[in-house]
């Protein structure tokens, strides 16, 4: 299918459900603290998401659970909320998204509960910026290779692992819509980006192997060596300059 180029009444949209899930992770950052459970973590997210007159575009979608993807240590992504309690030092990968008039947003953060270890903390700080690397090339006229590439280098530079196995993607009235967006480079140059093109890139990095393994539930990921894990996820639209981020 083609890739979706939105009109200013479109990014308005999107921009508007954007705002919810920044918000929406902001509060479960608030509330994140050893003893809670994700269970409660999830409740916080939908219920916010819900008083907004959006709903959480998660929830049901090919069957999950739940309005957030809550993912803790070695879990990868798509970790199903429950009565898990945080402790000190877990690092909690949140995934979530909503949908507002049509329109959808998706982010994702890593956070650590009270003090993580040395090796965590880098961990999820670079993951963050390996987003932020990819974004410099997150322009009118360039090629997705850019972006996947530029995330690789800088994640394989700090000595971890990018996940291959799963990958960012187009986003707008569908949550998942064209293109896959990988975070390594890919053969091909992949597609010219446009202005008006709405994306969600989401570096996934590991400790160790980039490896994964999918558990039976048959949703949460885990890292094959079961080491950490991080997330960072942000939607954005892509202008002649740099982008605009939907979900910061």
């Amino acid at each position: 299918m083609p890739i979706s180029v939105k009109n200013a009444g479109q990014i308005e949209k999107m921009r508007a459900a954007g705002k919810v899930v920044a918000r929406a992770l902001e509060l479960m950052e608030r509330a994140l603290r050893p003893g809670v459970t994700t269970a409660e973590l999830n409740k916080i997210a939908e219920e916010y998401i819900m008083s907004c007159g959006a709903k959480p575009n998660f929830k049901g979608y090919d069957g999950f659970p739940a309005a957030a993807c809550i993912s803790v240590n070695n879990e990868v992504i798509h970790g199903i909320p429950g009565l898990r309690k945080i402790k000190t030092g877990d690092i909690v990968s949140i995934d979530l998204g909503a949908v507002l008039d049509g329109y959808h947003a998706d982010a994702a953060r890593t956070l650590s509960a009270g003090a993580a270890a040395e090796t965590a903390r880098r961990l999820i700080e670079v993951t963050r910026q390996s987003f932020f690397e990819g974004m410099a090339f997150a322009k009118a006229g360039g090629h997705l290779h850019y972006i996947s590439g530029a995330i690789e280098d800088y994640v394989t530079n700090s000595g971890f692992s990018v996940v291959k196995s799963y990958v960012g993607h187009g986003i707008g009235r569908e949550l998942h819509e064209e293109p896959q967006i990988p975070n390594y480079r890919p053969p091909s140059r992949g597609a010219r980006l446009q202005k008006g093109m709405t994306l969600a890139v989401e570096p996934m990095v590991n400790e160790g192997s980039g490896e994964v393994v999918l558990l039976k539930d048959g949703w949460t990921v885990v890292t094959e060596d079961g080491k950490l894990s991080a997330h960072y996820e942000n939607t954005l639209v892509i202008t002649d300059s740099e982008p605009e981020y939907l979900t910061l």
